[in-house]
């Protein structure tokens, strides 16, 4: 699945997908229970495709930041979003050497942990085809 159409919805916990917009905002779909809710246009939402992660040098797209984690985990689920800051920091650290720690909250690094492994338990990290999809698009634009 792309990361077009999974959501973050300020003030709900978990991951949503994209079902279908409406006049008022959006149907939804929870992707920890699949309960199908609306949201109306005042709700803050945020794409994941659209979110990255800062660096000292750049913004790093989450998609890039998911495929490290999937790389240095094999596949397998990330620690806890749980665990200890200390621990979280180190393990985030491990995955993008670069973040500014500045910038990227403990409560960002949580959440994208927690992010990546229900993406991972419900097998939506396969960007392949995303990527074949964006390269055709390049390749026909040049």
């Amino acid at each position: 699945m792309e990361l077009d159409k999974i959501l973050a919805v300020s003030g709900k916990p978990g991951l949503y997908e994209l079902m279908a917009k409406t006049r008022g905002g959006f149907i939804i779909k929870s992707l920890e229970n699949d309960k199908k809710m609306p949201i109306n246009l005042q709700n803050n939402v945020s794409i994941l495709s659209e979110i990255a992660i800062y660096t000292y040098t750049e913004e790093v797209p989450l998609k890039e930041v998911f495929l490290k984690i999937k790389e240095k985990e094999e596949g397998k689920e990330a620690i806890s979003h749980k665990s200890a800051i200390t621990e979280l920091k180190s393990y985030f650290s491990e995955v993008l050497p670069e973040y500014d720690e500045d910038r990227v909250y403990p409560s960002d690094i949580k959440k994208v942990i927690q992010w990546y492994n229900l993406l991972q338990t419900r097998d939506l990290l396969d960007f392949s085809e995303e990527s074949e999809a964006e390269e055709k698009e390049a390749t026909e634009t040049e």
